[in-house]
């Protein structure tokens, strides 16, 4: 690597700290009524960051948008464990994570996140990471197909073939045999092509999450719905329930790190259920979420 594409940590703070400010603005101009409170934490072993959460507005029954700095001189052994290199070596992550999660059955759920990790060393060791994926609850092509040609768009066609099926494979129930949502970007341990190439392919991602997302939610957020849409919406936020617990390695990595178990939980939304044995009537729209929409297919083409 050349002294002038050496890692720049600062800067790559700096972006997420006007990304985490602007977003959350926009999402309470989406929203219309409610306002994110605002928590900011200190980290025992270094670094800290912002947690804000809106609740019960006119769109969104919970979002929530976290930005943090953390470090310290010893990873968890599940970082280690696939980057030996890194076993003593002082660190530091940064980030926004963010979870949407609507009133109406109708608008999906929605991730995303983008980080970045650096330890200083000879040499130094870095990696980008993120994405986002969209949950729905009943699916429609349209929405699918433009959540993806959009993913597609923030990285160029060469990455998107590699990153959507990584969403695929990542965001996947193993338990239970089936895809979380409809996928879109998923990347981590991400150098490119030098740290100005991964940079901006990581700020590429992060300014098109709204651009994805923000047309499904106007097509949507009137749609009528009544007890039985919101009960299966209820059912299904379970399954992201199981999978935030049982597979993601962001809130694996954030427990045992010793991370804010309040802001790291943030991601939940503020009502579930679980119903046992429950199936689906034979071509329902409910049953038309895991038998087309959640099924692997290529939506941008």
């Amino acid at each position: 690597m050349s002294p002038t594409d050496a890692p720049d940590p600062a800067a790559v703070r700096s972006f997420l700290e006007d990304f985490h400010d602007r977003f959350c603005a926009d999402l309470e101009a989406m929203d219309g009524m409610a306002h994110f409170d605002s928590d900011a934490w200190t980290r025992a072993e270094g670094g800290g960051g912002i947690t804000r959460v809106l609740n019960t507005g006119a769109l969104f029954e919970k979002a929530g948008v976290a930005r943090s700095v953390v470090s310290g001189d010893t990873l968890p052994p599940s970082a280690t464990a696939h980057r030996p290199e890194l076993a003593g070596r002082r660190w530091e992550a940064t980030g926004v994570s963010l979870v949407l999660h609507p009133s109406n059955p109708y608008v999906p759920t929605m991730h995303a996140n983008v980080r970045f990790f650096h330890a200083a060393g000879d040499p130094d060791v870095w990696w980008f990471g993120g994405g986002f994926d969209l949950t729905p609850y009943y699916g429609f092509d349209e929405d699918c197909r433009q959540w993806h040609a959009t993913a597609r768009d923030a990285v160029g066609t060469e990455l998107y073939a590699e990153f959507k099926p990584w969403a695929d494979r990542y965001f996947y129930l193993k338990h239970r045999n089936e895809a979380r949502g409809i996928g879109g970007l998923f990347f981590d341990d991400f150098s490119g092509n030098g740290f100005s190439h991964a940079f901006e392919v990581m700020r590429s991602v992060a300014e098109h999450i709204l651009p994805a997302y923000h047309p499904i939610v106007e097509r949507r957020r009137d749609t009528p719905y009544g007890q039985r849409e919101r009960d299966f919406q209820l059912y299904r936020r379970g399954r992201y329930v199981e999978f935030n617990l049982v597979w993601d390695r962001g809130t694996l990595f954030g427990l045992q790190s010793g991370g804010r178990t309040e802001s790291i939980l943030m991601s939940m939304p503020p009502h579930a259920s679980w119903e046992y044995g429950w199936t689906a009537e034979p071509g329902s729209a409910e049953a038309a979420l895991t038998d087309h929409f959640l099924q692997p297919r290529d939506w941008a083409y």
